[in-house]
């Protein structure tokens, strides 16, 4: 049976997600830092081939001792690590508190370090790994009123692209997923000028639709934007340059 452990499991991506290899047969490791919904979500699923744990992702500690327990309970390897967990905060950068600037990169970036670091041994023994991160649009050029986001975004996007290489020598596969704007809470709970103006058109169930194609496809490349607009986008990135797109985003962010 194919295993699949997810950060940030409860809400939105992370559970749409979870729902989707679920139905698919696949065993889950599901963990976040909201218990209760955790706990409400393996309800709902029937509790069969779920596994939960409370995860604050920051804490490495915390992430070893719940990637090994996992990775025990099913034949001491993890087939799929889908790094979801992340949170979102928007507006001018200087009105955003320092605090919460590094809120977010500690949750976006070092928490999906801690995790991906912990998963290696149990992903190696898997024999065809896969590590899927959440990156994002706002990982191609720097966007206004998401500057910590998006700087944030641009790290996962490096990591991904580097460990793609390194790792591949041991048989782990390391993707990302860069979707623009999706319905759900965390992106509701944040006003820019950009969303407003780019709209929201994708939802929790596309993105875990193609975490599903990646995860199954041993061909799937680097990077593995979704939805049309996005990919206009950087048809656009490619074709002209820079100061095309940093044009486009000063005058939607205005």
């Amino acid at each position: 049976m194919s295993t699949i452990f997810i950060t940030g499991a409860a809400a939105g991506i992370g559970r749409a997600t979870a729902e989707r290899f679920h139905a698919a047969g696949w065993a889950l490791g599901l963990t976040d830092v909201d218990d209760q919904a955790l706990a409400e979500l393996a309800t709902s699923l029937g509790g069969e081939r779920v596994w939960t744990k409370r995860l604050n992702v920051v804490d490495s500690a915390e992430v070893a001792l719940a990637l090994g327990e996992f990775a025990k309970a099913h034949g001491d390897c993890i087939d799929v690590l889908f790094n979801c967990a992340g949170i979102l905060r928007t507006g001018a950068f200087a009105e955003i508190p320092l605090e919460a600037h590094q809120r977010i990169i500690d949750i976006n970036v070092t928490g999906l370090m801690n995790v991906t670091h912990h998963a290696y041994p149990w992903l190696k023994r898997s024999q065809a790994g896969k590590v899927i991160n959440m990156s994002s649009a706002s990982a191609v050029y720097g966007v206004p009123d998401f500057v910590s986001y998006s700087a944030s975004k641009f790290a996962v996007r490096g990591l991904t692209e580097a460990l793609n290489i390194e790792w591949s020598r041991e048989g782990i596969d390391v993707v990302d997923i860069m979707p623009p704007f999706v319905k759900t809470a965390m992106v509701a709970a944040n006003s820019s000028l950009l969303i407003e103006r780019m709209g929201v058109n994708l939802t929790a169930t596309d993105i875990a639709t193609a975490v599903w194609q990646v995860a199954n496809d041993k061909r799937a490349p680097v990077h593995n934007p979704v939805g049309w607009q996005f990919r206009a986008v950087l048809l656009v990135n490619k074709l002209f340059p820079s100061r095309v797109t940093r044009q486009a985003l000063s005058f939607l962010s205005r």
